[in-house]
């Protein structure tokens, strides 16, 4: 019994089949850090692929940039309203005259001296004219014989033709008579105008004045020789300004010719009244411009009652111009002075442009432009002459016109 048993178990052994190992699988998870090693590495590469490229373009650009030069500007500044231009003057007399003597002698008085104010018509001298007052006294004794002549010539013409009607003398004889009697007559008219001119020189024994004005000059003394005639030069004896209303000439920039027209308004400022300011009329102008300066010549008129205003004197005249031009100020290092004219350079887009101007008025350290420039353009500031239009330039400066350097 023991026998059999034994084979069946080692055929049940053999039956039984063993169980099969279990497969090994990776969980998602797992895979995470090696994508992450990946990303890392990848964005160590792609960081220092792209640092190497920016440092090389950033390298570049640098070079070009400092290829470009680096300049400095300013901005125009708006200049004094263009509807007022300041320009010097000096003050003269509307109406000023010498005045001579008009007949020869000595000076016996005279009566006003310089700063006193007459009025027309005013005694300012007395001549004393012996010579003249000879001459009258033989021309009136000249015109006395004349008219005796005449009165004799007269008579007898008048008894030659009564005796004509009866033929006691001859026609010839009579128109002989008549004849003298004619000239005669001519002579008399002839003493009678030298007696009038010699009375009237003898009228300008006294100097009067000819308008009302201020004395500026006394030329003469008591005992002086006055000397009158086109034979010999004359002597003023005084000098007459009428100051009461003033005229001022000015010379008007060219750019305001057609500003400068009359009617405006003018106002004078002096330095010896520094809070006061006397106002004028723009009363006419040349209507040329003077070729050498290229200004126009106008002249201002002021009332001046008070008499404060002195002629002679320098003031600044302020023109009140109709607002026709639009100026700007730019500093004077700026311009350029080239072959085909005034220039100055501007930026525009990173560029130097060379901009042609006109200029108004010269201030020195500054000028101020006319035409040819906006305010909000920058300007380089000396500019270098070998500059040329187009060429790539840096600006360096502030919008207030204040140049940084």
């Amino acid at each position: 019994m023991l026998v059999d048993e034994e084979p069946q178990i080692a055929t049940a052994d053999r039956d039984v089949v063993p169980d099969k190992q279990p497969k090994r699988t990776l969980s998602p998870t797992a895979f995470v850090p090696l994508i992450l090693a990946a990303l890392v590495l990848a964005y160590l590469i792609y960081s220092g692929i792209k640092s190497r490229a920016e440092a090389s373009t950033h390298l570049q650009a640098e070079a070009q940039r400092s290829a470009i030069p680096t300049v400095s500007v300013t901005y125009p500044k708006e200049s004094a309203p263009t509807e007022e231009v300041v320009l010097p003057g000096n003050t003269q007399a509307f109406t000023d005259t010498p005045i001579y003597a008009r007949t020869s002698g000595y000076l016996q008085h005279w009566y006003v001296d310089i700063g006193a104010r007459v009025k027309a018509g005013q005694l300012l001298a007395d001549i004393e004219t012996p010579e003249v007052d000879q001459q009258l006294q033989q021309a009136r004794a000249d015109l006395q014989t004349a008219q005796a002549n005449l009165a004799l010539a007269k008579s007898t013409a008048e008894r030659w033709q009564f005796l004509a009607k009866t033929d006691s003398v001859s026609k010839q004889e009579t128109d002989e008579k008549i004849g003298d009697l004619n000239a005669k007559k001519a002579g008399v008219e002839s003493a009678a105008s030298n007696v009038r001119r010699l009375e009237e020189t003898q009228g300008f024994q006294k100097v009067y004045a000819p308008f009302d004005g201020v004395i500026t000059a006394r030329n003469t003394d008591t005992g002086a020789l006055i000397n009158a005639g086109s034979s010999t030069p004359g002597k003023e004896l005084f000098h007459l300004a009428a100051v009461n209303r003033l005229r001022v000439y000015v010379n008007v920039p060219e750019v305001y010719a057609r500003a400068a027209r009359p009617g405006a308004r003018a106002v004078l400022t002096l330095d010896e009244y520094p809070d006061r300011s006397f106002r004028g009329t723009l009363a006419r102008t040349s209507n040329s411009i003077d070729m050498a300066a290229h200004t126009l010549l106008a002249e201002v008129d002021v009332n001046n009652p008070s008499g404060e205003l002195l002629p002679g004197a320098y003031v600044m005249v302020h023109l009140k111009l109709p607002g026709q031009v639009r100026a700007v100020t730019v500093p004077a290092n700026t311009l350029l002075f080239r072959e085909e004219g005034l220039r100055v350079a501007v930026v525009r887009d990173g560029h130097a442009q060379l901009v042609p101007i006109k200029i108004g008025r010269d201030y020195g350290t500054e000028v101020e432009v006319v035409s040819g420039l906006r305010q909000n353009e920058p300007i380089i500031v000396n500019p270098a002459d070998s500059l040329l239009s187009g060429s790539a330039v840096r600006a360096n400066g502030s919008r207030n016109g204040a140049v940084r350097e």
